[in-house]
């Protein structure tokens, strides 16, 4: 059975309480909360200087305009007074938004930086189980779109919900210091209003998750098939990708209409209920007037004011795509943050002092999540400097043995020892460095040629020429345009095959481990390299504890002990030459090996029989 990691379909992702979403995010906040404050302060600032310009206008209105015994100069100039008050806030209010959406826009930058840095430093930290159940799109949605979503709610949303919580009670409190009947009257449209908005915050949250999950099918499918373009052309699957992109495109799509619906009835609605309340205020305000019970000028204040309370409201359906776009994304980021390592590490960790170089495998077996066990009780020692080889055919386990030793798993069942302390127990940035591998396929940077052979190692010149003589690389660097500062990789230089196992051995020789583990290095290196490999080889394994994966005899004939491998057990161990006259399996994969066949993917035995046919 598969492990769940709660990650691998968001459909089925449970939901986080959107209080607990919250609650996180605002953890972020909290190395910014002085900024913060500001903001606040600026808020109410804002929301005085907008409520303040209706209640100029009904003073201008009722002082100045109408039912006023003042003679025209006065009133002209008490009029142009008043404009001035109202220009001066205006200009207060344009300044203090100004210097609001600004620090926020710091501060949301700041904040999506860490999370970023978060996230990326945690999906580092997880192991490969996790990572052979995700597809890479996902994850990219993850440190892309979702995070791009949570700025613009820290930018957008953040301002707008608090500047119009602000601005809603305080006009209710202008509202009912004007006429309170009339403000009782509005309040009554205040439950429909809110019906609406936890109707529509239901769906849209319902839809704006299935919109975020369709997309990250799509990115998940564009990434698998970019990568494997030139199969596809190879076998001609054009159409059918094609096809199932249509079908992906097209789902979302419909989601996307979906939402379009939900915000093209909601939206009109609002706009509905706010001309119901305006002329609700009309009616009855207009019988007081005439009944002398109210002026022109409160009137009109009052009808400001209203235009001033659903305006917010508009603004927050308008934004509500990007709350609820938002919340979303932080609950997939937070889900994705909330996935441990399957491999924990230890409360106390061992740094040895050094490294002998002693590996022992104790009744190991291992079973990838769901799968039948790949190794079977299997134990042996590496002594410390000894060289020893692991052949066998493809799937018997060979590379699970390094997965483990590089603690990338942990058995399912025994130990695995170095200098007699269980890896479980060992710093594990300790163990990747006294490890070193050589894997078959070299990932190269894009970046120089020094830099994609120190890493994280410093290295002067003399040592870094030295580094570059054991590996065979100095004739090759020597002939690049800029030596060691050429780029290589995506956007530089193309490397060969053999020349990217030449620059492994490099990288290998700057960590300078103390256990080096080759996995099929030189499978595929071409014959002009082969030498060159065999000679940085030799220099690599040279003074360590080594364990080599390979099917080519000259490199297996280094060891000093072969233990041959079928279905995840050792059947056989010894010398070649021993091996060798022994016959079985060693023997026969050495026979397959001179005709070429060892590596097409089939057994021992399914090769044999075919050999029979």
């Amino acid at each position: 059975m598969r492990r769940d990691f709660g990650f691998q379909d968001d459909d089925q992702a449970s939901t986080l309480l959107e209080l607990a979403i919250w609650r996180r995010v605002a953890g972020y906040t909290r190395p910014y909360a002085l900024q913060v404050v500001l903001a606040v302060l600026l808020s109410l600032l804002i929301t005085g200087a907008d409520l303040g310009i209706p209640w100029l206008v009904r003073q201008t209105v009722d002082r100045y305009i109408v039912g006023t015994t003042l003679v025209d100069a006065e009133r002209l100039a008490g009029i142009l007074r008043m404009g001035a008050l109202m220009l001066g806030l205006v200009l207060f209010d344009f300044i203090a938004n100004f210097a609001q959406t600004a620090l926020l826009e710091w501060v949301g930058q700041n904040i999506m930086h860490a999370i970023r840095r978060h996230l990326f430093a945690h999906v580092l930290a997880l192991d490969l189980t996790f990572f052979n159940h995700q597809p890479v799109g996902r994850l990219v949605t993850r440190m892309t779109n979702d995070i791009q979503n949570m700025y613009e709610m820290f930018t957008s949303v953040i301002v707008t919900v608090f500047n119009d919580s602000i601005r809603i009670v305080g006009i209710f409190l202008l509202l009912f210091l004007m006429n309170g009947k009339l403000a009782l009257l509005l309040l009554c449209l205040l439950p429909v209003i809110l019906l609406n908005t936890m109707l529509f915050s239901r769906l849209a949250r319902k839809i704006f998750r299935e919109i975020r999950n369709q997309l990250a099918r799509i990115n998940s499918f564009l990434q698998e098939t970019l990568s494997g373009i030139a199969i596809i052309q190879l076998f001609g699957r054009e159409a059918s990708f094609n096809d199932e992109f249509t079908r992906l495109c097209r789902g979302y799509y419909r989601r996307t209409l979906k939402q379009i619906t939900v915000f093209g009835i909601f939206m009109p609605l609002n706009e509905l209920l706010s001309m119901a309340a305006v002329a609700t205020v009309v009616y009855f305000g207009g019988r007081r007037i005439l009944a002398g019970e109210m002026t022109i000028g409160m009137l009109v204040a009052f009808l400001a004011y209203i235009r001033l309370f659903f305006q917010p409201i508009r603004e927050l359906s308008q934004k509500y795509s990007i709350v609820q776009s938002a919340v979303a994304s932080a609950e997939r980021i937070f889900q994705l943050l909330d996935i441990h390592p399957a491999v924990p590490l230890p409360l106390s960790p061992i740094v040895p002092p050094s490294c002998g170089g002693e590996i022992r495998f104790e009744g190991v077996t291992f079973a990838y999540e769901g799968n039948e066990a790949v190794l079977r009780n299997v134990s042996f020692t590496v002594r410390p400097g000894e060289t020893i080889a692991v052949v066998g055919a493809t799937g018997s386990g060979k590379t699970t043995l390094i997965n483990l030793l590089e603690r990338f798993y942990d058995p399912t069942a025994g130990r695995i020892t170095i200098d007699g302390h269980d890896l479980r127990q060992l710093h594990l940035p300790w163990l990747r460095r006294t490890v070193g591998l050589v894997m078959q396929d070299v990932f190269v940077l894009p970046d120089t040629v020094r830099a994609n052979i120190e890493l994280d190692a410093r290295l002067d010149d003399g040592e870094f020429g030295r580094i570059l003589d054991d590996s065979q690389l100095a004739a090759f660097v020597a002939s690049l345009p800029d030596r060691e500062q050429t780029v290589i990789g995506e956007g530089g230089l193309t490397l060969s095959a053999g020349q990217k196992q030449l620059l492994a051995f490099a990288r290998v020789l700057a960590r300078n481990p103390d256990i080096l583990v080759l996995d099929e290095a030189t499978a595929n290196i071409d014959s002009e390299t082969e030498m060159l490999v065999e000679k940085a080889i030799a220099r690599t394994l040279a003074g360590r504890t080594n364990i080599v994966i390979a099917h080519r005899l000259s490199t297996i004939r280094r060891a000093t002990h072969i233990f041959v491998m079928e279905n995840g057990t050792i059947v056989q161990e010894g010398t070649h030459e021993t091996l060798m006259r022994q016959g079985g399996l060693y023997r026969h994969l050495q026979e397959l090996q001179r005709q070429g066949l060892l590596g097409n993917g089939r057994s021992p035995a399914e090769t044999r029989q075919g050999s029979r046919m």
